[in-house]
């Protein structure tokens, strides 16, 4: 699925789909939740059923996030249970079928396109059959971050859920995650908040980063 135009911070398009748990209206199914909008090629691919059993795994601590998880194939929706039913019987990373995301049918919808500054969606073929997508939306229904695969590459999703926690921890605390940054640790004050504002923020310390030029901008605190 492509969406040409929308950048980050623009608002989700609100498309109604038919699905495998019935239809629904984009906006309405994410109400105040985090959203996860992934895409497949098509359904019964070897790399994206491994991809919807580790998504069904990982369902409950998305879930603890308050994320829903949705994804879009080509296919019907009768073709999407039919897929549900081959990867729970092989009991792929011991999910079950139920605990997976939704599947959106492109018959009701197309391949989402989004119109860039007319806020309008329409409905277009696969345009590109081999390329997977992430899109990670915020409960304000803006987008916050997307990722684009090849469909050889199957996705991480352990590195979608880190992905998360930081877009989380960071749209309520005024931190930023550093390189390779884990749950758990140190954070870094972000550049516009003043020393004194910040030592009030956050009463467990600040330490700051020694650089060979002197500049004392990289300032780190136990993470909020």
């Amino acid at each position: 699925a492509d969406m040409p135009g929308l950048l980050l911070g623009d608002e989700a398009p609100n498309f109604e789909a038919d699905t495998t748990q019935g239809r629904i209206r984009f906006h309405d199914f994410l109400g105040d939740s985090w959203g996860i909008l992934f895409s497949h090629p098509r359904d019964f691919t070897p790399v994206c059923t491994t991809e919807l059993g580790r998504a069904a795994k990982l369902a409950p601590e998305f879930s603890k996030r308050n994320v829903k998880m949705i994804a879009l194939s080509i296919d019907s929706v009768q073709d999407h249970l039919s897929w549900c039913k081959v990867w729970a019987l092989w009991r792929l990373q011991g999910a079950a079928c139920a605990a997976a995301s939704l599947q959106v049918t492109s018959q009701s919808m197309g391949v989402l396109k989004f119109r860039a500054g007319t806020g309008k969606v329409f409905s277009v073929s696969v345009e590109h059959p081999t390329k997977s997508r992430v899109f990670v939306f915020g409960p304000d229904k803006k987008l916050k971050l997307s990722i684009l695969y090849p469909a050889t590459t199957g996705r991480n999703f352990d590195e979608i859920l880190r992905v998360v926690d930081s877009l989380q921890l960071t749209a309520y605390k005024k931190v930023a995650t550093p390189v390779d940054w884990k749950p758990g640790d140190s954070v870094m004050v972000v550049p516009t908040l003043p020393d004194e504002e910040a030592k009030k923020l956050f009463p467990k310390g600040i330490f700051t980063k020694e650089l060979p030029s002197g500049k004392k901008y990289l300032r780190y605190t136990p993470q909020p």
